[in-house]
């Protein structure tokens, strides 16, 4: 299997171009869907046959062999399991991160290179550069879709024998190559949300799995100004869905969540974006270098604290395996539990999940 290339195929235009696209330059490539999710949605539909059945169609009409891998049970030892775990801690975790980790460049990147596979094709907007010693992680060409924030925590050796076949295209010229080729999900609408959950009610899935908590919704001033369902159902910055807009004695301004008080199950909110909901900088335990190692024991880059954010400027400070990280400007509802991820330029050089914010204006939690 030498010139063998394994593609995970999503049922997305992505990846059906991603082997359309390897197909063309004479590799064999083998699509094969992972089912990482066993479970129907609120309709009763199960969503993974679905999309396998959109991967069975376009790989007909590309002429590649295609097969299912059931990665359901890693799944949910190594990234539901993990989901959980944080929203219990009132954090807003990542697990689109986390599947990229511990799924995609690990079990499945397993399985391909244990069936002799020469490299692990997706359809992720991110290019590589194996120029050097140790493969460079980049941006996708499309800004607006670039997709290396979810590869952050991957490490060279997990991505030396890994392919991005539409990292070098827009989203315009992926959806074009797919109506010429005429594949049959070309115009198929781009999936959106969390990677296992999709486009259903968050909130009415994670009741599912996590019991409510009702409390308050206390403002700055100890005045109980509502009621909540559980504190792991907000994050932090959040405006709409607190059930607290219409308040007679407010001040017109919009109301936001500016902290969790985990010990009293209290969710603390503030009218109008003020100093309490910005952060001069973070506290992360346990970074990730693609490279193995920091630039430098401290250094300038620019970093986003979520995804599709603007790059903001930077200075780290290395801390054992984690780092101190000093923003040029306040940022805007920092949350423990997202990831920040590090840019040199055009390049990824990793990232971590943050710990804790150094508050603008430290929030004395109300009596």
């Amino acid at each position: 299997m030498e010139n063998t290339v394994i593609l995970g195929m999503s049922g997305g235009v992505d990846s059906s171009v991603a082997a359309l696209r390897l197909k063309q330059q004479g590799v064999n490539v083998i699509g094969v869907f992972m089912k990482n999710w066993e479970e129907a949605d609120e309709n009763g539909v199960c969503t993974a046959t679905l999309d396998y059945e959109e991967v069975r169609r376009v790989a007909e009409h590309i002429g590649i062999p295609y097969y299912t891998v059931n990665f359901a049970e890693e799944y949910r030892q190594r990234v539901f399991s993990y989901f959980l775990d944080e929203y219990k801690k009132g954090r807003t975790p990542n697990p689109d991160v986390m599947c990229n980790c511990e799924i995609k460049f690990k079990a499945f990147l397993d399985f391909a290179m244990g069936m002799g596979a020469a490299s692990l094709a997706t359809g992720h907007f991110a290019r590589l550069d194996k120029t050097g010693e140790r493969v460079r992680l980049f941006r996708g060409v499309d800004a607006g879709k670039d997709q290396s924030y979810f590869l952050a925590g991957l490490t060279w050796e997990q991505l030396k024998n890994a392919i991005f076949p539409v990292g070098d295209l827009t989203k315009r010229e992926v959806r074009e190559l797919a109506l010429k080729a005429g594949l049959p999900n070309a115009l198929r609408k781009d999936s959106t949300g969390i990677c296992f959950i999709g486009e259903r009610d968050f909130k009415r899935f994670l009741m599912g799995f996590l019991p409510a908590m009702p409390g308050d919704i206390v403002a700055l001033d100890g005045r109980v100004i509502g009621k909540h369902d559980g504190l792991m159902y907000y994050t932090l910055g959040q405006r709409r869905g607190l059930g607290i807009g219409g308040m007679a004695d407010g001040n017109g301004e919009s109301w936001f969540v500016i902290a969790k008080d985990m010990e009293r199950n209290r969710l603390i909110v503030q009218q109008g974006e003020q100093d309490e909901l910005y952060s001069l900088g973070l506290f992360a335990s346990k970074m990730n270098y693609i490279s193995g190692e920091a630039p430098a024991p401290e250094f300038e880059c620019t970093a986003k604290f979520r995804y599709r954010q603007p790059d903001q400027a930077v200075r780290v400070r290395v801390r054992g395996e984690g780092c101190v990280m000093d923003f040029k400007e306040p940022q805007r509802a920092v949350t423990p539990g997202q990831w920040v991820v590090l840019y040199q330029g055009e390049e990824c050089i990793g990232g971590g999940p943050i710990d804790e914010t150094r508050p603008l204006k430290p929030i004395a939690l109300p009596k």
